[in-house]
């Protein structure tokens, strides 16, 4: 029974999403659509990764001090850690999870919300591609700004650790910016960067799948939501794992 459910609901995902990839019948229309959802979903974003970043890099720092202790370590392992676990996880991987709960609500609360008051049926009737019109900006607009969410959140996370170096002396800030020269892989924010795209494309597409497929009252709308956040949050983690084990091998 769950797999017939889970197979049936991939079918029309598959459906969703070839309705809703397709060439804009008013380009001047989805501009302006994309750029208002750039703005929406991607700047708006800003201050919530900012101020996340900075706290984990924080942390971060502080946990690789109190665990390199051993005097066989170097000093500047602790940056050096706090850059790999920045770069290598919490910048994407992490930080779209979190991504996740915030546009992902957004996005299947928006569309349940149109599919309710019977705003998406007025534009069937219209003769407009519904998913096309709604669903591909939110699409692009993701996929789009999400390095630049993830280039704030690799700079500002180790600036929170360089950050507790300075006000707490956990260690010398001079060696702290050391670690994060050392041994550098340049291929380690790339890596951080591609994963992210597709990550941005599972939190746009799930969260407007579900809420576009809203049946009933307000009360589903939040249903809706609820599932778009857990299915993103699942699929985001497994294409994580199958995205490390091609990436990095």
């Amino acid at each position: 029974m769950l797999l017939t459910e889970s197979l049936s609901t991939l079918g029309k995902f598959a459906l969703f999403i070839k309705r809703t990839i397709a060439i804009p019948e008013k380009w001047g229309v989805f501009f302006k659509r994309y750029v208002a959802e750039i703005m929406k979903l991607g700047v708006d974003s800003i201050p919530v990764v900012i101020v996340i970043s900075i706290f984990i890099g924080a942390v971060c720092a502080i946990q690789m001090q109190l665990n390199t202790t051993s005097p066989l370590m170097p000093r500047y392992t602790v940056g050096l850690a706090t850059r790999e676990v920045i770069l290598l996880e919490f910048s994407s991987s992490i930080m779209c999870l979190i991504l996740a709960g915030k546009v992902g609500s957004n996005i299947a609360s928006e569309i349940g919300t149109m599919r309710v008051t019977e705003q998406i049926d007025a534009l069937e009737i219209m003769g407009v591609n519904s998913a096309n019109y709604l669903v591909m900006p939110k699409m692009l607009a993701m996929v789009s700004f999400i390095p630049v969410l993830v280039i704030f959140s690799m700079s500002t996370g180790l600036l929170g650790g360089y950050l507790i170096s300075v006000i707490t002396g956990v260690i010398q800030p001079s060696t702290y910016v050391y670690g994060i020269q050392a041994m550098f892989v340049e291929w380690y924010v790339w890596y951080g960067l591609i994963k992210s795209l597709f990550f941005a494309f599972l939190i746009a597409s799930i969260a407007s799948f579900y809420g576009y497929h809203v049946s009933g009252g307000a009360l589903e709308v939040g249903k809706a939501s609820t599932k778009a956040v857990v299915t993103s949050s699942i699929m985001i983690l497994l294409a994580d794992v199958i995205l490390t084990k091609v990436l990095l091998q």
